[in-house]
């Protein structure tokens, strides 16, 4: 099977997660000289941002060229999934986080476990149905879109923050603004899930 531009578009933003994450690791090592340090954090970023518009361009070239594939509509949130989780303990770390803009652990909890508890239920429906389902909401891709905004508003806080000294207290909004998204998309996914598992049952009980 040829694989589409769409599909070959996300994986490589798969593939770009893991220097991603190998800039982060370097950006407050001590050894580095600073200079090397904020060249290794730019890295960091324009991997980020060249991510962050790959995620709009595969689903724009699948929806004009009707290239909509089940295997681009489990890569596509996969993707999404793996940089934000690598991106959040990240940044939620000293080691690897940017100074002043540290995000908190609770942050972090939330994020991740929506997409923890969205993985179960996926299992649970395909236990019980024996369907793989998966089908985006609205509240998924707002929560998703403000999760990729806030780790973009962190990793450019320095150089904003110098100018815009009121930009720690709009990261800060974004990063509570995207837990709150991702609560509120883990129980519109739950409600979906629980309806279409009640419709199986209707369905095949008659």
């Amino acid at each position: 099977m040829t694989l589409s531009w769409a599909n070959r578009i996300t994986i490589l933003r798969i593939l770009l997660i893991a220097p991603f994450v190998s800039c982060m690791l370097q950006i407050n090592d001590p050894e580095l000289g600073e200079r090397i340090r904020h060249l290794i954090r730019y890295s960091a970023v324009a991997i980020f941002f060249l991510m962050a518009v790959s995620d709009g361009i595969d689903g724009y070239l699948a929806r004009k060229n009707g290239e909509a594939t089940r295997l681009g509509a489990f890569l596509d949130p996969t993707a999404d999934k793996l940089l934000i989780t690598s991106a959040s303990l990240l940044l939620a770390s000293h080691h690897a986080g940017v100074a002043g803009f540290i995000l908190p652990p609770t942050v972090v909890v939330l994020i991740i476990g929506k997409d923890l508890l969205i993985f179960i239920g996926f299992l649970i429906i395909y236990f019980l149905t024996g369907k793989v389902r998966v089908v985006p909401v609205f509240a998924g891709k707002a929560s998703t879109a403000l999760q990729l905004s806030m780790v973009a508003a962190i990793l450019i806080a320095p150089e904003v923050s110098s100018v815009f000294h009121g930009w720690v207290y709009f990261v800060r909004a974004l990063w509570w603004s995207a837990a709150g998204a991702a609560v509120l998309a883990t129980l519109v996914y739950i409600r979906a899930g629980s309806k279409f598992i009640e419709q199986y049952e209707q369905h095949n009980g008659h």
